[in-house]
């Protein structure tokens, strides 16, 4: 693994892994959508470019998150981009990035004392490790990209 593979949050199945299908690599990954996770995975739209999109909204820290997907057969890769948009801030940044974020109140215990109640935990990081850890127990390679040229057809 290389340096630019540590910027774009590249990782590479364990040797020994049989690669699976694309089709069942794509069949895992909508496999993680459901009511129990806080972030949908769905087939991606042209304007996007890409095989499935990952997105996840974060109302409380008016952030939104999203990767986007493709997948490349010959290499036995899934191309990621991700994509963070702050709403707060007025940002975008494109790139792995983690953020862990955590809020609290007082509220009155069985005895009367004050005692500190965690309301809010996230960890962004969640979505991309669940989707990156299925993609690399398929026996496919997750690889960061930082540019849309990197998900183009063709």
């Amino acid at each position: 693994m290389g340096i630019f593979d540590r910027l774009t949050g590249t990782r590479y199945p364990e040797s020994g892994v049989t690669p699976r299908w694309t089709t069942q690599v794509r069949e895992a990954l909508l496999a993680l959508d459901g009511p129990d996770v806080p972030y949908r995975i769905r087939g991606a739209t042209a304007q996007e470019k890409a095989d499935l999109t990952a997105e996840w909204r974060i109302e409380e820290l008016h952030l939104r998150l999203r990767i986007r997907m493709r997948f490349d057969p010959v290499r036995r890769e899934v191309r990621a981009l991700e994509e963070r948009w702050d709403a707060k801030e007025r940002e975008y940044h494109r790139g792995p990035a983690s953020g862990f974020h955590k809020e609290w109140t007082y509220e009155r215990g069985p005895d009367g004392r004050r005692h500190r109640v965690e309301t809010l935990r996230v960890n962004t990081s969640d979505m991309r490790t669940a989707l990156r850890d299925t993609v690399l127990e398929a026996g496919w390679t997750w690889r960061g990209v930082l540019r849309l040229r990197g998900l183009d057809r063709g």
